[in-house]
C-alpha cells in the first residue's frame, strides 16, 4: 500500500540545516512528507544525517526535487498553500484538507515571486506582533502544520 501522509510540507531552497531537521521531526510527529526543493544550502546525505544527530530520520519519509515545476508534476491535483509575510490571509482561515501541500520559503528571502504569482488566493499568513517580522521557519511550520493537522483531524 502507498504511504498517504497527511500533509505535504514543501521547503523551497532551505537554507539552514537545523531547521530542516526540526522540520523533518516535525514532519514525522504529523505523519507529514517532506520535500526539498533544490538547490538546497547544504547536503542531506546519510553522514551528515547521522553526525547531526537525526535518529527519527529513518521514520520520514521525504523526497528532494529539482524546482518548483518538479514539484507539482509529483503533486499534481492537491490543494496548495503558501505562507508568507505579506499575505493577507490568515493561516486559521484556510480550509485544509487531508493531503494538502503548505508550501514555505527560504529562511532568507521567503518564496519567490514566480511562485507566489501562481497562486494569489492561495496565500497565508501566521500573524505575529509588529515587533517580530516573521517566524523561525521550523516554528511557522510547526504552527501550520498543527493547525492543518487539527482541521483534518488525524494525528
Amino acid at each position: 500500500m502507498k504511504y498517504q501522509p497527511n500533509l505535504h510540507i514543501v521547503l523551497h531552497q532551505p537554507e539552514i540545516p537545523p531547521n530542516t531537521g526540526a522540520i523533518g521531526r516535525t514532519c514525522v510527529a504529523l505523519q507529514a512528507k517532506l520535500w526539498l526543493v533544490k538547490p538546497l544550502g547544504f547536503e542531506v546525505t546519510e553522514k551528515a544525517v547521522r553526525r547531526a544527530g537525526l535518529d527519527y530520520w529513518q521514520h520520514l519519509e521525504w523526497q528532494t526535487v529539482e524546482d518548483f515545476d518538479d514539484l507539482q508534476s509529483n503533486l499534481p491535483s492537491q490543494n496548495y498553500w503558501l505562507f508568507s509575510r505579506f499575505a493577507t490571509q490568515n493561516y486559521l482561515e484556510a480550509p485544509y484538507q487531508k493531503g494538502d501541500v503548505l508550501v514555505f520559503g527560504r529562511e532568507t528571502k521567503g518564496l519567490p515571486k514566480s511562485i507566489v504569482d501562481r497562486f494569489p488566493n492561495r496565500l497565508l499568513r501566521i500573524e505575529t506582533h509588529p515587533n517580530v517580522r516573521s517566524l523561525n521557519l521550523s516554528s511557522a511550520v510547526a504552527v501550520a502544520g498543527f493547525e492543518a493537522t487539527r482541521q483534518i483531524g488525524n494525528l
